[in-house]
Protein backbone atom coordinates (compact mmCIF):
# COMPACT_ATOMS: atom_id res chain seq x y z
CA UNK A 1 0.00 0.00 0.00
CA UNK A 2 1.17 3.38 -0.82
CA UNK A 3 1.38 5.45 2.50
CA UNK A 4 -0.20 8.86 2.35
CA UNK A 5 1.70 12.22 1.45
CA UNK A 6 2.64 14.21 3.72
CA UNK A 7 3.17 17.75 3.70
CA UNK A 8 7.12 18.60 4.78
CA UNK A 9 10.01 21.11 3.99
CA UNK A 10 12.13 19.77 1.57
CA UNK A 11 15.75 18.59 3.02
CA UNK A 12 17.09 18.15 -0.68
CA UNK A 13 15.36 20.72 -2.52
CA UNK A 14 15.83 24.00 -0.52
CA UNK A 15 16.36 27.95 -0.94
CA UNK A 16 16.10 29.40 2.11
CA UNK A 17 13.88 26.80 4.13
CA UNK A 18 12.45 24.44 1.67
CA UNK A 19 9.28 25.52 2.53
CA UNK A 20 8.38 25.83 -1.32
CA UNK A 21 10.06 22.82 -2.28
CA UNK A 22 8.10 20.94 -0.29
CA UNK A 23 4.90 22.71 -1.38
CA UNK A 24 5.80 21.98 -4.82
CA UNK A 25 6.51 17.91 -4.00
CA UNK A 26 3.06 18.10 -2.18
CA UNK A 27 0.89 19.23 -4.92
CA UNK A 28 2.93 17.31 -7.74
CA UNK A 29 4.39 20.82 -9.42
CA UNK A 30 7.27 22.89 -10.07
CA UNK A 31 9.42 24.60 -7.07
CA UNK A 32 9.78 27.48 -9.19
CA UNK A 33 6.55 27.93 -9.90
CA UNK A 34 5.66 27.80 -5.81
CA UNK A 35 8.62 30.38 -5.61
CA UNK A 36 7.58 32.82 -8.12
CA UNK A 37 3.89 32.88 -6.24
CA UNK A 38 5.33 33.35 -3.12
CA UNK A 39 6.91 36.63 -4.47
CA UNK A 40 3.99 37.89 -6.03
CA UNK A 41 2.16 37.29 -3.18
CA UNK A 42 4.82 39.24 -0.94
CA UNK A 43 5.40 41.84 -3.75
CA UNK A 44 1.78 42.67 -4.19
CA UNK A 45 1.00 43.25 -0.38
CA UNK A 46 -0.15 40.06 0.18
CA UNK A 47 0.82 37.60 3.10
CA UNK A 48 3.37 35.88 1.12
CA UNK A 49 6.14 37.00 3.78
CA UNK A 50 4.25 36.00 6.52
CA UNK A 51 2.84 32.85 5.48
CA UNK A 52 6.69 31.53 4.28
CA UNK A 53 7.70 32.31 7.98
CA UNK A 54 4.55 30.38 9.57
CA UNK A 55 4.86 27.56 7.33
CA UNK A 56 8.70 27.47 7.95
CA UNK A 57 7.72 27.01 12.09
CA UNK A 58 4.77 25.16 11.43
CA UNK A 59 6.09 22.09 8.44
CA UNK A 60 8.51 19.59 9.89
CA UNK A 61 12.01 19.00 7.58
CA UNK A 62 11.80 15.90 5.26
Amino acid sequence: MNEPKKLTRSSTDKRVAGVCAGLAEYFGVDATLVRLIFVIATLFGGPGLVLYIVLWIVMPEA
